[in-house]
């Protein structure tokens, strides 16, 4: 039995199946060509109008990951389609294939489901503009810098430098710090003998002086907040304050702050409690005290027994106010 094809069957399969395979196929890249540089160019528009506007160059970014989503959707959609019209139009019966398509996809469903949620995460991250490129964020108590935001993953990387990968579907909180505009808050800590109104006066002339210096004003947007006296800790009155500053920027502005806080209270002569330590010696330390009596410099015992004074056996830690350093979450 010879098997063969004419010239005439083939010369009638050419310009009429053939002739619509290479039409499917040139619209469907033509389809992608089209969009790409549709998106491309969108992009492209965003971009000069944000020019070196800070403002918006969240929503650049934003666009930017968006864009790049939208245009690999695209060509899976677009070529998926163009296949199986291709298929057909070869008398492939593609009904056996998109039947066991879906029975594939149903096992893959089952058996990637962390997988699938990751993704769906993901994609509502991207769309609610949750997080971006270059935002500080904290992640089920990871604090890191993103460097990248995938449909699965979230990529952190710490201020030690180490590289966090967290899937999206195993994110159960995320607190961004760099959202729009910041904070940096101060708890600052004085002497019980200080006044607070005074104090509260100094701290607003160094905010004023901060603000208007121009190597710091393009980062403050806000002028600096006296919130009050927030506690009242074992030596010292804490006056908390919080000045707003664009995104990234509070670490800085806040270490500057506290440098310019510190001289100002030792100009104005305002007390900042630190630890120290006051120490009683009794009879265990008789020849410590026998050796600094002859140099006049502590009583003797004998001294001590007739004024009638006792030594005691104690040692006792004066504790100070809690720290005033602002917690960076790990990253600054």
């Amino acid at each position: 039995m010879t098997v063969g094809i004419s010239l005439e069957q083939l010369t009638t399969w050419l310009f009429t199946q053939g002739l619509r395979v290479v039409l499917i196929g040139l619209l469907a890249y033509f389809t992608v060509r089209v969009a790409g540089l549709g998106i491309s160019h969108f992009e492209e528009i965003v971009r000069l109008r944000a020019g070196n506007n800070a403002d918006k160059i969240e929503l650049v970014e934003r666009v930017h990951t968006i864009s790049g989503l939208v245009t690999n959707a695209v060509n899976i959609i677009v070529w998926s389609a163009a296949s199986l019209m291709m298929l057909e139009e070869l008398g492939v019966n593609i009904a056996p294939l998109l039947t066991g398509a879906g029975i594939a996809g149903l096992a893959v469903g089952f058996g990637a489901q962390n997988l699938v949620r990751d993704v769906i995460s993901g994609f509502f991250f991207i769309l609610e503009d949750q997080v971006h490129v270059g935002d500080v964020v904290e992640v089920n108590g990871t604090s890191g810098l993103v460097e990248a935001v995938k449909l699965r993953t979230l990529v952190l990387r710490d201020l030690s430098g180490t590289v966090h990968v967290v899937p999206n579907g195993e994110i159960t909180t995320l607190s961004n710090k760099t959202k729009e505009f910041s904070y940096a808050v101060l708890d600052i800590g004085v002497a019980y003998k200080e006044d607070t109104d005074h104090v509260s006066a100094v701290l607003h002339d160094v905010g004023a002086d901060l603000e208007a210096d121009s190597d710091f004003s393009d980062s403050i947007l806000a002028s600096l907040e006296i919130l009050g006296v927030s506690e009242f800790g074992d030596s010292a009155v804490v006056i908390k304050i919080r000045i707003k500053t664009r995104p990234l920027k509070q670490w800085m502005i806040g270490r500057e702050l506290r440098r310019r806080i510190k001289k100002a209270f030792d100009t104005e002569g305002i007390e900042i409690p630190f630890p120290h330590m006051s120490l009683y010696f009794g009879e265990a330390s008789k020849p410590f005290l026998a050796q600094q009596a002859e140099t006049g410099s502590v009583p003797t015992l004998e001294t001590l027994e007739q004024e009638g004074e006792q030594p005691r056996k104690t040692q006792r830690r004066i504790r100070t106010a809690d720290s005033e350093a602002e917690s960076d979450g790990g990253y600054e």
